[in-house]
């Protein structure tokens, strides 16, 4: 059974493959195109396909549009009604489900050989819920989807038994815990459906102050769904635009809508429990991308467990859609178990795309001692290894390292990258030495919890450390990663620190760097001290003089 799995409605347009239940492949067109977030969530841009992410999945599986048996869509437009009966200014929104409904033509004509009819529409919050719930490595677990807006919700709660998914509450639009964060982060200055993180991290600079009215516009109903009302943003800080100076007011309204964004997951999650019993919880939506919010639950919540699909926005709902329409056809979707699913280089493929860029590289017979080498004495090094991830996160695949000791390494890399100061950079830490380092759920393989760092560890390691005494970290398995833990072994042999900075290789509005051609370009452009390609060193000193 092949199925394909396409998004494409909102933003971060996607493709994902599942042969007999097995992930084959998943990533995101942003990563082809160079576009972030591949196209902006307006209607008009709903007909965009993912079409090269579809067409490098087909060709990872050494498949044909001919050969798929099934493609799934993850939108449902039999689903939609007109938006203002729900009090949703979007006047555009017919257009974007009219595309919707014209989507098995359009895969039809940037797939050759497609048969339209084997196009079947998927639930969106139902494929962001398969995201989790089927991707997950338990049978049974409680299934929390929290995002912008579907069809025409924001919201799902239920359960998975086994392939089964069986529904609770949904939560009708207007009511939208991601269209109010989104709502924010427009209001201070930043780009909607795209910068809610850096609310999020703005957040922890300032007191919620504001926490009693949003307790009141903000609130869970005890029915599985929740209230949100429409909110006066000026009346607690003036609007910012991009670029502006952000102050107290600001980041004192980010954290007041952070903590009770908090406060009603929470309820969410008990009400979910007490339906359900499950000792586990799945999460997926552009909300379980919310780290702090992930780790109150995990902390303060009634599970054991917590898995979050590690693309939990809209890209995971490609994958979702296939594992749900697989799932459907019989054949049980096997766990997830990375999250590097994208496009990868041999060895040599690599050595020949250094070759003609004529730069000057070695291959050493101990890579990882060379580069921990290069790390001890303060480098900044541009790593590129195997299959890119999918989902926003750089997980040691795609990634800029450096020395956690020096503090000067936050803002050092910040200015690389062009971000804001307040951004914290996280930290990849041994899967065996991470309990002594950080407080907080474990193994954290996937950077999606923050965890408290522990007591004298904050002066050990200060680039890694957020204002709020918090770190968002990766731990690293020998048996998933070897190069990595290895890499991490050399640096821990050296300084005594078994963990490193651990940033996403890319620039200020760039995606993230995905293939050789990428990886070089950002190293001719910024002052990393250190490309290494596969087994292969590149150093700027020998290269630009």
């Amino acid at each position: 059974m092949r199925v394909l799995g396409v998004n494409a409605i909102f933003h971060d347009p996607s493709a994902a493959l599942v042969v007999d239940g097995r992930i084959v492949a998943a990533a995101e067109e942003e990563r082809f195109s160079r576009r972030k977030h591949g196209k902006r969530p307006v209607p008009w841009s709903a007909w965009e396909l993912p079409e090269q992410a579809m067409r490098w999945c087909l060709d990872q599986a050494g498949l044909r549009p001919q050969d798929l048996d099934l493609v799934g869509y993850s939108f449902d437009p039999a689903l939609c009604v007109d938006l203002a009966d729900l009090g949703v200014t979007d006047p555009g929104d017919a257009v974007r489900t009219d595309y919707a409904r014209r989507a098995p033509k359009f895969l039809a004509a940037a797939l050759p050989g497609l048969d339209p009819d084997k196009v079947q529409f998927v639930q969106h919050h139902v494929a962001h819920a398969a995201s989790a719930g089927l991707a997950a490595p338990f049978q049974d677990s409680a299934c929390l989807v929290l995002d912008g807006r579907g069809e025409r919700a924001s919201h799902l709660a239920g359960r998975y038994r086994g392939p089964d998914l069986e529904v609770f509450a949904a939560q009708e639009l207007p009511h939208s815990l991601g269209l109010l964060y989104e709502d924010l982060t427009e209001h201070l200055g930043f780009l909607r459906s795209s910068d809610e993180y850096k609310v999020m991290a703005l957040a922890s600079y300032g007191k919620p102050r504001h926490l009693d009215d949003f307790r009141e516009l903000v609130r869970a109903t005890g029915d599985g769904g929740f209230v949100t009302e429409p909110i006066d943003w000026e009346a607690y800080a003036p609007k910012a635009r991009k670029g502006d100076s952000l102050g107290d007011a600001h980041a004192d309204l980010a954290c007041s809508a952070q903590q009770r964004l908090e406060e009603v997951l929470l309820d969410l999650a008990r009400w979910l429990h007490d339906r359900t019993g499950a000792r586990n919880l799945t999460m997926a939506g552009g909300t379980a991308l919310n780290c702090v919010a992930n780790s109150v639950l995990a902390r303060r919540g009634p599970y054991d467990e917590i898995w979050v699909q590690p693309a939990a926005g809209d890209a995971g709902t490609s994958l979702g859609a296939a594992l749900h329409l697989s799932a459907g056809a019989g054949r049980t979707p096997e766990p997830m178990t990375t999250a590097a699913l994208g496009r990868g280089w041999s060895d040599d493929e690599l050595a020949a795309r250094l070759a003609q860029a004529s730069l000057p590289f070695e291959t050493p017979r101990d890579l990882a001692a060379t580069v921990a080498d290069a790390l001890a004495g303060n480098a900044v090094v541009a790593w590129f290894q195997g299959r890119s991830e999918f989902g926003p996160r750089a997980l040691g695949h795609r990634s800029l390292l450096a020395h956690p000791g020096d503090p000067r390494n936050l803002e050092r890399l910040n200015d690389i990258k062009g971000r804001e100061q307040f951004r914290p950079i996280a930290p990849l830490v041994l899967v065996d030495r991470a309990a002594e380092i950080f407080d907080g759920p474990l193994p954290s393989p996937y950077m999606l919890f923050v965890h408290d760092v522990v007591g004298e560890w904050r002066e050990r390691i200060p680039a890694v450390v957020h204002v709020d005494g918090t770190a968002r970290i990766q731990t690293v398995d020998p048996a998933a990663e070897p190069l990595l833990a290895e890499l991490l072994h050399e640096f821990d042999r050296r300084t005594g620190l078994p963990v490193l900075v651990n940033t996403s290789l890319n620039t200020a509005g760039r995606p993230m760097v995905d293939s050789p051609s990428d990886a070089l370009e950002l190293f001719g452009s910024t002052p990393a001290d250190l490309l290494v390609l596969g087994p292969h060193v590149v150093r700027r000193a020998e290269s630009f003089r």
